[in-house]
């Protein structure tokens, strides 16, 4: 393990991992920065929450430090390509925190937001463009971007970007890219095609691996309570009531179950707003803002938030509804216990879930402690459960069907269509 400090780092980037706070590097850290900054291409697997975006942030931005040239108009020297639009937004915010004080530029373009902004901001040229594939490739056709002189590609979380149908527009755009280059592609797991796309884009890569897929954080509590759907209103208001101080991010299946979710619960008084694919790009922004500042302590979202909430101070996660693809349930609960801190992961599994539930089981190899309800006989998991121990949020650990006690108060601390 190494500190930050022995890297030989600019003295710009030093003082931005000052500013930061920061001194040691996370495990995915520690392995990828060192071959990155080597100039070798990347292939890091590592669960959400550990410090994945500063893992090829920080070579980046140092290599680009050696590069003083000012790029040309339209061009850019680097491209980030990420699934979602507060994923971009997120990237983009942690690689302006390594730039402040150089002259490097970070540029994003999503869907959602001004194309013909965007066209004046590439106009100039920039070092560093973030972006999701769908609009990257609608600049492209309009001839507002070159990347002939990009010499960095990341993909980052390139697994859910395969889930989205990205990898079409992957193909277009990868071979307008310049050569010789470095690319690094980071993913929360490893399905079959992520070989394969590793095979195509990458040259000789270092893998670097911190976790084995399917694994939560370590410092998540997870519980399962087995209830009917129609029960699911109810519960849900007992552990939000439980601690209203606690930022809690409450995940639906769909768009149109999310906002109806979220109505539902400010007209019962509680602080919640909502997240999903038909909110436009400044109302999910204004969202996220508020719920990270505290303004709102219940965030409704679909998997489109899944991996775009990068805020250390989320202490619960509710999966109202099981997703449909069992890797997502390991996204969602990612979205706690970041940054060191415990967090606590809550699902309801109706009657008609269970299978959904055995999915995630079965991926996870672990059997999730049940909190409340009995759990039925095909959702049931050969391997033992997880960690036993502490009182949850969310009842108790039994299998009882009446409702838990409540606990002490804790300190605050499906694909495309479905977005």
């Amino acid at each position: 393990m190494f500190d930050f400090d022995m890297l030989g780092l600019s003295p710009t980037l030093n003082a931005a991992l000052d500013r930061a706070g920061l001194t040691q590097p996370t495990p995915i850290q520690n392995q990828a920065i060192p071959l990155a900054l080597e100039g070798h291409d990347i292939m890091g697997l590592a669960q959400t929450g550990t410090g994945k975006t500063l893992a090829f942030g920080l070579p980046l931005v140092e290599h680009l430090l050696a590069q003083p040239a000012k790029p040309a108009p339209k061009t850019a020297k680097a491209l980030i390509l990420a699934p979602t639009r507060e994923l971009v937004n997120q990237i983009a915010d942690n690689l302006r925190g390594l730039t402040d004080g150089t002259k490097l530029r970070v540029v994003t373009v999503v869907g959602g937001q001004s194309i013909g902004r965007q066209i004046a901001q590439l106009s100039r040229g920039t070092d560093i463009l973030v972006a999701t594939p769908g609009r990257l490739i609608d600049l492209m056709d309009r001839r507002a971007v070159d990347l002939g002189q990009v010499r960095h590609l990341v993909l980052d979380e390139a697994d859910q970007m395969l889930d989205l149908g990205f990898i079409h527009a992957l193909r277009k755009i990868a071979p307008r890219l310049g050569s010789p280059r470095q690319t690094m592609l980071f993913s929360a797991t490893m399905p079959k095609q992520m070989e394969e796309l590793s095979g195509a884009y990458l040259t000789n890569p270092r893998k670097v691996q911190v976790a084995p897929p399917g694994k939560a954080a370590d410092k998540v509590t997870q519980s399962v309570h087995f209830l009917d759907k129609a029960a699911k209103p109810t519960r849900l208001r007992e552990i939000l009531s439980a601690d209203t101080d606690a930022l809690t991010l409450v995940f639906s299946r769909t768009k149109h179950g999310a906002e109806k979710l979220m109505k539902g619960l400010v007209a019962d008084g509680f602080n919640a707003a909502s997240i999903h694919g038909n909110k436009s790009q400044g109302q999910r922004d204004r969202a996220i803002k508020a719920f990270r500042e505290g303004e709102i302590t219940v965030l409704v979202a679909t998997d489109v938030a899944a991996r775009g909430i990068d805020i250390p101070g989320v202490a619960y996660v509710v999966n109202y509804d099981l997703p449909e693809v069992p890797d997502n349930y390991v996204h969602r609960i990612g979205r706690t216990a970041r940054a060191g801190r415990e967090g606590e992961a809550i699902a309801f599994c109706a009657p008609e879930e269970t299978d959904l539930l055995a999915a995630i089981e079965k991926l996870m190899k672990i059997e999730i402690p049940t909190g409340s309800g009995t759990r039925p006989q095909m959702a049931q998991g050969k391997s033992s459960a997880g960690r036993p121990g502490r009182r949850r949020r969310g009842g108790n650990s039994g299998g009882a069907a009446s409702a838990p006690a409540a606990p002490a108060k804790r300190q605050r601390s499906r694909r495309r269509r479905a977005a």
